[in-house]
């Protein structure tokens, strides 16, 4: 079962930090909800971080078989002009795809094949 605090979670490039939040309010409504602590597998919730990891997967081999031309692939491939403010550059999207990709050991040429690639993404 996946949760409806993570509705349009595909676009959100997702910091390590902002992930934790997310999670602890979920088990706290777990936790009010059972009245028991962990109680995540009797209630048939998946981990936060796997759904997030999920849904960007699944977002990736959508807009993947975009066609060249379609304005998705454009906003895709933007880079912003002018100069960087300091710091370390902000964590994108296409990042994030990026490492959940090694980490589940998907390779991103497979996204081209819809029923495949779906059926990959789900047994991670």
């Amino acid at each position: 079962m996946r949760s409806s605090i993570l509705h349009g979670s595909e676009n959100w490039p997702v910091r390590k930090e902002n992930e934790v939040v997310p999670q602890s309010a979920e088990m706290r409504m777990v936790r009010r909800m059972c009245g028991i602590k962990r109680e995540r597998e009797r209630l048939g919730i998946d981990d936060m971080t796997v759904v997030l990891q999920l849904n960007r997967l699944q977002w990736y081999g959508h807009v993947f078989r975009k066609e060249d031309n379609d304005w998705m692939n454009e906003c895709f491939e933007y880079e912003v002009e002018g100069p960087r403010p300091r710091g370390n550059p902000k964590r994108t999207w296409t990042k994030v795809v990026e490492k959940d990709c090694q980490a589940c050991k998907l390779n991103k040429e497979v996204a081209v094949d819809c029923s495949r690639w779906r059926k990959l993404v789900k047994d991670v």
